[in-house]
Protein backbone atom coordinates (compact mmCIF):
# COMPACT_ATOMS: atom_id res chain seq x y z
CA UNK A 1 0.00 0.00 0.00
CA UNK A 2 1.57 2.99 -0.95
CA UNK A 3 0.75 6.90 0.03
CA UNK A 4 -0.34 9.37 -2.79
CA UNK A 5 -1.32 12.48 -3.62
CA UNK A 6 -4.74 14.03 -4.90
CA UNK A 7 -6.84 13.10 -1.73
CA UNK A 8 -10.33 12.54 -2.88
CA UNK A 9 -9.93 13.13 -6.86
CA UNK A 10 -7.46 10.62 -6.92
CA UNK A 11 -9.16 7.61 -7.41
CA UNK A 12 -9.95 7.24 -11.59
CA UNK A 13 -12.98 9.02 -12.50
CA UNK A 14 -13.44 11.59 -9.66
CA UNK A 15 -13.59 15.26 -9.92
CA UNK A 16 -14.15 17.96 -7.19
CA UNK A 17 -14.14 22.08 -6.73
CA UNK A 18 -14.62 24.09 -4.47
CA UNK A 19 -16.30 27.85 -4.04
CA UNK A 20 -17.37 30.84 -1.65
CA UNK A 21 -21.25 30.75 -2.21
CA UNK A 22 -22.23 33.66 0.42
CA UNK A 23 -23.04 31.55 3.51
CA UNK A 24 -19.77 32.46 5.76
CA UNK A 25 -19.15 35.47 6.38
CA UNK A 26 -18.34 37.92 3.51
CA UNK A 27 -15.43 40.01 5.00
CA UNK A 28 -13.56 36.47 5.12
CA UNK A 29 -14.58 34.84 1.74
CA UNK A 30 -13.82 31.85 2.71
CA UNK A 31 -14.75 28.78 0.30
CA UNK A 32 -17.82 27.67 1.97
CA UNK A 33 -19.53 24.76 -1.15
CA UNK A 34 -18.26 21.66 -2.43
CA UNK A 35 -18.70 19.52 -5.05
CA UNK A 36 -17.82 15.93 -5.47
CA UNK A 37 -18.58 14.25 -8.47
CA UNK A 38 -17.74 10.14 -10.21
CA UNK A 39 -18.16 9.94 -13.34
CA UNK A 40 -20.02 6.95 -13.24
CA UNK A 41 -22.74 6.31 -10.46
CA UNK A 42 -22.08 3.18 -7.93
CA UNK A 43 -22.61 2.03 -4.45
CA UNK A 44 -22.59 4.38 -1.68
CA UNK A 45 -21.95 2.96 2.06
CA UNK A 46 -22.68 5.60 5.08
CA UNK A 47 -22.10 5.97 8.72
CA UNK A 48 -24.16 8.85 10.35
CA UNK A 49 -24.32 10.64 13.81
CA UNK A 50 -26.13 8.60 16.53
CA UNK A 51 -27.12 11.79 18.50
CA UNK A 52 -31.10 11.97 18.89
CA UNK A 53 -31.07 15.29 17.33
CA UNK A 54 -30.12 14.78 13.57
CA UNK A 55 -29.65 17.67 11.12
CA UNK A 56 -31.88 17.71 7.62
CA UNK A 57 -29.32 16.68 5.59
CA UNK A 58 -28.51 13.70 7.34
CA UNK A 59 -32.35 12.21 7.28
CA UNK A 60 -32.53 12.99 3.38
CA UNK A 61 -28.55 11.20 2.85
CA UNK A 62 -30.57 7.98 5.25
CA UNK A 63 -33.00 8.14 3.00
CA UNK A 64 -30.90 8.27 -0.21
CA UNK A 65 -28.93 5.77 1.06
CA UNK A 66 -31.60 3.05 1.00
CA UNK A 67 -31.22 3.04 -2.70
CA UNK A 68 -27.50 2.41 -2.18
CA UNK A 69 -25.95 4.04 -5.25
CA UNK A 70 -24.79 7.55 -5.34
CA UNK A 71 -23.16 9.76 -7.91
CA UNK A 72 -22.16 12.89 -5.87
CA UNK A 73 -21.80 14.64 -2.99
CA UNK A 74 -22.49 18.43 -2.27
CA UNK A 75 -21.79 19.80 1.14
CA UNK A 76 -21.93 23.34 2.43
CA UNK A 77 -19.89 24.85 5.57
CA UNK A 78 -20.72 27.60 8.31
CA UNK A 79 -24.14 26.74 8.18
CA UNK A 80 -25.69 22.90 9.41
CA UNK A 81 -29.14 23.10 8.51
CA UNK A 82 -30.10 21.84 12.20
CA UNK A 83 -32.84 22.51 14.50
CA UNK A 84 -34.66 24.00 11.48
CA UNK A 85 -37.68 22.39 10.95
CA UNK A 86 -39.69 20.97 7.52
CA UNK A 87 -38.13 24.55 6.00
CA UNK A 88 -34.86 23.01 6.68
CA UNK A 89 -35.38 19.53 5.33
CA UNK A 90 -37.07 21.41 1.79
CA UNK A 91 -33.52 23.18 1.57
CA UNK A 92 -31.76 20.02 1.96
CA UNK A 93 -33.95 18.15 -0.74
CA UNK A 94 -33.51 21.43 -2.89
CA UNK A 95 -29.55 21.43 -2.50
CA UNK A 96 -29.94 17.27 -4.47
CA UNK A 97 -32.51 18.63 -6.93
CA UNK A 98 -30.10 21.15 -7.89
CA UNK A 99 -27.01 19.46 -8.12
CA UNK A 100 -28.71 16.36 -9.64
CA UNK A 101 -30.35 19.27 -12.78
CA UNK A 102 -26.54 20.20 -12.96
CA UNK A 103 -25.12 17.02 -13.62
CA UNK A 104 -28.23 15.11 -15.11
CA UNK A 105 -28.76 12.64 -13.13
CA UNK A 106 -31.36 11.82 -10.89
CA UNK A 107 -31.66 13.67 -7.08
CA UNK A 108 -31.36 10.03 -4.88
CA UNK A 109 -27.84 9.93 -6.04
CA UNK A 110 -27.12 13.17 -4.63
CA UNK A 111 -25.88 13.18 -1.05
CA UNK A 112 -25.83 16.08 0.68
CA UNK A 113 -24.09 17.88 3.67
CA UNK A 114 -24.02 20.53 6.13
CA UNK A 115 -21.35 21.98 8.89
CA UNK A 116 -21.74 24.77 11.02
CA UNK A 117 -24.05 27.28 13.25
CA UNK A 118 -27.10 25.21 14.26
CA UNK A 119 -30.19 26.47 14.14
CA UNK A 120 -30.51 28.96 11.88
CA UNK A 121 -31.97 28.67 8.15
CA UNK A 122 -29.72 27.48 5.51
CA UNK A 123 -29.41 30.60 2.61
CA UNK A 124 -30.71 27.86 -0.23
CA UNK A 125 -30.25 31.07 -2.33
CA UNK A 126 -26.58 31.26 -1.78
CA UNK A 127 -26.01 27.62 -3.23
CA UNK A 128 -28.71 28.20 -6.10
CA UNK A 129 -26.55 30.46 -7.60
CA UNK A 130 -23.06 29.18 -7.26
CA UNK A 131 -24.14 25.73 -8.03
CA UNK A 132 -23.89 26.93 -12.08
CA UNK A 133 -20.16 27.88 -12.19
CA UNK A 134 -19.33 25.54 -9.19
CA UNK A 135 -20.17 22.58 -11.53
CA UNK A 136 -18.34 23.96 -14.24
CA UNK A 137 -15.31 24.21 -12.26
CA UNK A 138 -14.96 20.69 -10.87
CA UNK A 139 -11.45 18.88 -12.02
CA UNK A 140 -9.50 16.06 -11.49
CA UNK A 141 -7.05 18.64 -9.54
CA UNK A 142 -10.05 19.91 -7.38
CA UNK A 143 -10.14 17.67 -3.92
CA UNK A 144 -7.82 19.82 -2.01
CA UNK A 145 -10.24 22.87 -3.12
CA UNK A 146 -13.08 21.08 -2.01
CA UNK A 147 -11.69 19.56 1.21
CA UNK A 148 -10.90 23.51 1.87
CA UNK A 149 -14.35 24.13 1.23
CA UNK A 150 -15.30 21.78 4.09
CA UNK A 151 -14.01 23.47 6.64
CA UNK A 152 -15.54 25.75 9.63
CA UNK A 153 -12.64 25.90 12.81
CA UNK A 154 -10.68 23.63 10.97
CA UNK A 155 -7.42 25.62 10.53
CA UNK A 156 -6.14 23.16 7.60
CA UNK A 157 -7.69 20.94 5.05
CA UNK A 158 -7.58 17.26 5.79
CA UNK A 159 -7.19 14.83 3.00
CA UNK A 160 -5.15 11.59 1.80
CA UNK A 161 -5.24 8.93 -0.56
CA UNK A 162 -3.61 5.35 -0.72
CA UNK A 163 -3.32 3.11 -3.69
CA UNK A 164 -2.67 -1.06 -3.59
CA UNK A 165 -2.97 -4.04 -6.09
CA UNK A 166 -6.36 -5.65 -5.93
CA UNK A 167 -7.90 -8.31 -8.08
CA UNK A 168 -5.10 -7.72 -10.35
CA UNK A 169 -5.77 -3.98 -11.33
CA UNK A 170 -4.29 -1.17 -9.36
CA UNK A 171 -6.71 0.04 -6.59
CA UNK A 172 -7.43 3.77 -5.09
CA UNK A 173 -9.31 5.12 -1.70
CA UNK A 174 -8.95 8.67 -1.41
CA UNK A 175 -10.78 10.86 1.35
CA UNK A 176 -11.09 14.32 2.71
CA UNK A 177 -12.82 15.09 6.26
CA UNK A 178 -13.39 18.16 8.23
CA UNK A 179 -13.68 18.63 11.85
CA UNK A 180 -11.79 20.25 15.42
CA UNK A 181 -14.17 20.61 18.13
CA UNK A 182 -17.48 17.83 19.23
CA UNK A 183 -14.86 15.29 18.36
CA UNK A 184 -16.33 12.17 20.13
CA UNK A 185 -17.06 8.42 18.95
CA UNK A 186 -20.04 7.71 17.26
CA UNK A 187 -19.22 10.02 15.70
CA UNK A 188 -18.31 13.95 16.52
CA UNK A 189 -18.97 17.32 14.67
CA UNK A 190 -17.24 15.40 11.42
CA UNK A 191 -18.20 15.10 8.05
CA UNK A 192 -15.94 12.42 6.38
CA UNK A 193 -16.18 11.79 1.86
CA UNK A 194 -14.16 8.90 0.84
CA UNK A 195 -13.57 7.47 -2.86
CA UNK A 196 -12.53 4.85 -4.64
CA UNK A 197 -12.37 3.25 -7.99
CA UNK A 198 -12.63 -0.53 -6.22
CA UNK A 199 -14.95 -2.60 -7.94
CA UNK A 200 -17.72 -3.88 -4.81
CA UNK A 201 -20.76 -4.13 -3.80
CA UNK A 202 -23.07 -1.98 -1.39
CA UNK A 203 -23.28 -4.28 1.16
CA UNK A 204 -19.35 -5.22 1.05
CA UNK A 205 -18.54 -1.84 0.84
CA UNK A 206 -21.25 -1.32 3.82
CA UNK A 207 -19.08 -3.65 6.05
CA UNK A 208 -16.12 -2.39 5.48
CA UNK A 209 -16.51 1.00 6.00
CA UNK A 210 -18.38 0.25 9.36
CA UNK A 211 -14.92 -1.44 10.18
CA UNK A 212 -13.24 0.96 9.34
CA UNK A 213 -15.10 4.04 11.18
CA UNK A 214 -14.98 1.90 14.46
CA UNK A 215 -11.21 1.61 14.31
CA UNK A 216 -11.01 5.18 13.41
CA UNK A 217 -13.03 7.65 13.93
CA UNK A 218 -15.00 6.35 16.55
CA UNK A 219 -11.42 6.20 18.37
CA UNK A 220 -10.91 10.10 19.07
CA UNK A 221 -12.31 12.68 21.37
CA UNK A 222 -11.33 16.33 21.60
CA UNK A 223 -13.85 17.75 24.06
CA UNK A 224 -16.79 14.88 24.47
CA UNK A 225 -19.38 16.08 22.31
CA UNK A 226 -21.20 14.60 19.53
CA UNK A 227 -22.91 16.81 16.71
CA UNK A 228 -25.82 16.55 14.87
CA UNK A 229 -24.63 16.45 11.43
CA UNK A 230 -22.20 13.98 11.79
CA UNK A 231 -21.76 12.08 8.93
CA UNK A 232 -19.25 9.42 6.58
CA UNK A 233 -19.53 8.67 3.35
CA UNK A 234 -18.13 6.52 0.62
CA UNK A 235 -19.00 6.18 -2.95
CA UNK A 236 -17.22 3.37 -5.06
CA UNK A 237 -17.25 3.55 -8.70
CA UNK A 238 -15.65 0.03 -10.19
CA UNK A 239 -13.87 2.25 -12.68
CA UNK A 240 -10.37 0.50 -11.74
CA UNK A 241 -12.00 -2.51 -13.51
CA UNK A 242 -10.18 -4.99 -10.86
CA UNK A 243 -12.16 -8.44 -10.15
CA UNK A 244 -14.92 -7.76 -7.82
CA UNK A 245 -14.28 -7.58 -4.20
CA UNK A 246 -16.55 -9.79 -2.05
CA UNK A 247 -16.63 -10.75 1.78
CA UNK A 248 -14.34 -13.04 3.16
CA UNK A 249 -11.90 -12.91 0.12
CA UNK A 250 -8.25 -11.54 0.29
CA UNK A 251 -8.96 -9.07 -1.23
CA UNK A 252 -11.76 -7.74 1.13
CA UNK A 253 -9.64 -8.12 3.91
CA UNK A 254 -6.41 -5.87 1.97
CA UNK A 255 -9.58 -3.38 1.10
CA UNK A 256 -10.64 -2.79 4.18
CA UNK A 257 -7.05 -2.29 5.47
CA UNK A 258 -6.52 0.38 3.05
CA UNK A 259 -10.23 2.02 3.71
CA UNK A 260 -9.08 1.67 7.50
CA UNK A 261 -5.76 3.35 6.59
CA UNK A 262 -7.68 6.43 5.36
CA UNK A 263 -9.62 6.70 7.75
CA UNK A 264 -7.46 6.51 10.34
CA UNK A 265 -5.28 9.35 8.63
CA UNK A 266 -7.91 11.52 8.59
CA UNK A 267 -8.86 10.81 12.65
CA UNK A 268 -4.98 11.62 13.87
CA UNK A 269 -5.14 15.24 11.18
CA UNK A 270 -8.83 15.94 12.98
CA UNK A 271 -7.35 15.44 16.14
CA UNK A 272 -4.25 17.37 15.41
CA UNK A 273 -6.37 20.12 14.15
CA UNK A 274 -8.44 19.93 17.13
CA UNK A 275 -9.34 23.50 18.67
CA UNK A 276 -6.70 24.58 20.94
CA UNK A 277 -5.32 21.30 20.58
CA UNK A 278 -1.17 20.88 21.48
CA UNK A 279 -0.86 17.25 22.42
CA UNK A 280 -2.22 14.17 20.77
CA UNK A 281 -2.05 11.11 23.35
CA UNK A 282 -2.96 7.50 22.42
CA UNK A 283 -4.77 5.89 25.79
CA UNK A 284 -4.53 2.29 25.30
CA UNK A 285 -5.98 -0.37 27.65
CA UNK A 286 -5.13 -4.10 27.99
CA UNK A 287 -5.81 -6.76 30.04
CA UNK A 288 -9.02 -6.14 29.86
CA UNK A 289 -12.42 -9.02 30.38
CA UNK A 290 -13.76 -7.84 27.18
CA UNK A 291 -13.42 -5.80 24.05
CA UNK A 292 -15.99 -3.65 25.83
CA UNK A 293 -14.95 -3.62 28.76
CA UNK A 294 -11.90 -2.27 27.44
CA UNK A 295 -13.47 0.30 25.35
CA UNK A 296 -14.98 1.93 28.28
CA UNK A 297 -12.05 2.31 30.54
CA UNK A 298 -9.99 3.90 27.24
CA UNK A 299 -12.94 6.28 26.73
CA UNK A 300 -13.85 7.11 30.04
CA UNK A 301 -10.08 7.70 30.89
CA UNK A 302 -9.44 9.81 27.06
CA UNK A 303 -12.87 12.09 27.59
CA UNK A 304 -11.53 12.77 31.39
CA UNK A 305 -11.03 16.76 31.53
CA UNK A 306 -8.72 16.45 34.56
CA UNK A 307 -6.58 14.13 32.55
CA UNK A 308 -6.43 16.41 29.59
CA UNK A 309 -5.63 19.60 31.26
CA UNK A 310 -3.50 17.71 32.96
CA UNK A 311 -1.90 16.84 29.34
CA UNK A 312 -1.98 20.24 28.41
CA UNK A 313 0.15 21.86 31.59
CA UNK A 314 2.05 19.20 31.24
CA UNK A 315 1.27 17.97 34.83
CA UNK A 316 2.52 14.60 35.30
CA UNK A 317 -0.72 13.69 37.70
CA UNK A 318 -0.85 10.01 37.37
CA UNK A 319 -3.67 9.72 39.91
CA UNK A 320 -5.98 11.64 37.61
CA UNK A 321 -5.42 8.72 35.26
CA UNK A 322 -6.08 6.26 38.15
CA UNK A 323 -9.11 7.76 38.89
CA UNK A 324 -10.69 8.24 35.41
CA UNK A 325 -10.66 4.83 35.17
CA UNK A 326 -11.96 3.91 38.53
CA UNK A 327 -15.18 5.46 37.28
CA UNK A 328 -15.62 3.87 33.81
CA UNK A 329 -18.57 1.69 34.89
CA UNK A 330 -16.29 -1.83 34.71
CA UNK A 331 -14.77 -4.32 37.43
CA UNK A 332 -11.76 -3.70 38.09
CA UNK A 333 -8.91 -4.79 40.57
CA UNK A 334 -7.07 -1.39 41.38
CA UNK A 335 -4.09 -3.44 43.56
CA UNK A 336 -3.51 -5.66 39.65
CA UNK A 337 -2.82 -2.01 37.78
CA UNK A 338 -0.10 -0.73 35.82
CA UNK A 339 0.08 2.21 34.23
CA UNK A 340 3.47 3.43 31.82
CA UNK A 341 3.60 6.70 30.21
CA UNK A 342 5.54 6.97 26.94
CA UNK A 343 7.08 3.93 28.14
CA UNK A 344 7.96 4.87 31.52
CA UNK A 345 6.32 3.06 34.54
CA UNK A 346 4.67 4.90 36.79
CA UNK A 347 2.23 2.69 38.92
CA UNK A 348 2.57 -1.06 39.24
CA UNK A 349 -0.29 -3.40 41.40
CA UNK A 350 -2.22 -0.45 41.96
CA UNK A 351 1.14 1.45 43.23
CA UNK A 352 3.19 4.27 42.31
CA UNK A 353 6.28 4.02 41.94
CA UNK A 354 7.36 7.16 43.58
CA UNK A 355 9.69 10.37 42.93
CA UNK A 356 12.45 9.58 40.54
CA UNK A 357 9.72 7.96 38.07
CA UNK A 358 7.44 11.00 38.67
CA UNK A 359 10.66 13.20 37.34
CA UNK A 360 10.85 10.62 34.25
CA UNK A 361 7.25 11.74 33.82
CA UNK A 362 7.65 15.34 33.77
CA UNK A 363 9.91 14.52 30.57
CA UNK A 364 7.78 13.01 28.85
CA UNK A 365 4.33 15.00 29.45
CA UNK A 366 6.04 17.65 27.61
CA UNK A 367 6.32 15.48 24.76
CA UNK A 368 3.35 16.70 22.00
CA UNK A 369 2.56 13.03 21.29
CA UNK A 370 2.85 9.57 23.58
CA UNK A 371 0.88 6.83 24.66
CA UNK A 372 -0.93 5.83 28.07
CA UNK A 373 -0.95 2.18 28.90
CA UNK A 374 -3.03 0.89 31.15
CA UNK A 375 -2.88 -2.80 31.83
CA UNK A 376 -5.47 -3.74 33.88
CA UNK A 377 -4.40 -7.66 34.65
CA UNK A 378 -7.81 -9.13 34.30
CA UNK A 379 -7.78 -11.12 30.63
CA UNK A 380 -6.72 -10.69 27.00
CA UNK A 381 -8.92 -8.38 25.66
CA UNK A 382 -7.73 -4.82 24.44
CA UNK A 383 -8.72 -1.09 23.22
CA UNK A 384 -7.58 2.19 21.87
CA UNK A 385 -8.53 5.68 21.65
CA UNK A 386 -6.57 8.70 20.99
CA UNK A 387 -7.52 11.68 23.06
CA UNK A 388 -6.01 15.32 22.95
CA UNK A 389 -4.91 18.09 25.60
CA UNK A 390 -7.68 20.83 26.71
CA UNK A 391 -6.28 24.11 26.65
CA UNK A 392 -7.16 27.94 27.41
CA UNK A 393 -7.48 28.42 23.17
CA UNK A 394 -10.38 26.00 23.40
CA UNK A 395 -12.27 27.92 26.13
CA UNK A 396 -11.59 30.82 23.75
CA UNK A 397 -12.54 29.76 19.96
CA UNK A 398 -15.65 28.18 21.53
CA UNK A 399 -16.76 30.96 24.21
CA UNK A 400 -17.15 33.45 20.85
CA UNK A 401 -18.05 30.48 18.01
CA UNK A 402 -21.30 32.56 16.56
CA UNK A 403 -19.72 36.14 16.31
Amino acid sequence: MKTISGGVTAPIGFRAAGVYSGIKKKKKKQLDLALLVSDREGPVAGVFTKNQVVAAPVILDRLHLKQGVGRAFLVNSGNANACTGPEGMQAAKEMAKLAATALNCAPQTIFVGSTGVIGQPLPIDCIRKALPALSARITRRGGAEAAAAIMTTDLKPKHVAVRALLGGKMVTVGGMAKGSGMIHPNMATMLGYLTTDAAIGQRALQAALRQAVDQSFNCITVDGDTSTNDTVLCLANGMADNRPITPGSADFTRFCAMLETVCRTLALKICWDGEGVTKVVRVEVKGAQSTKAAKQVAQTVATSNLVKTALFGGDANWGRVMAALGRAGVPIDPSRISLQFGGVPMVRKGQGLGRAAERQLTKVFKAKEFTILIDLAQGKAGAHMWTTDLSYEYVRINASYRS
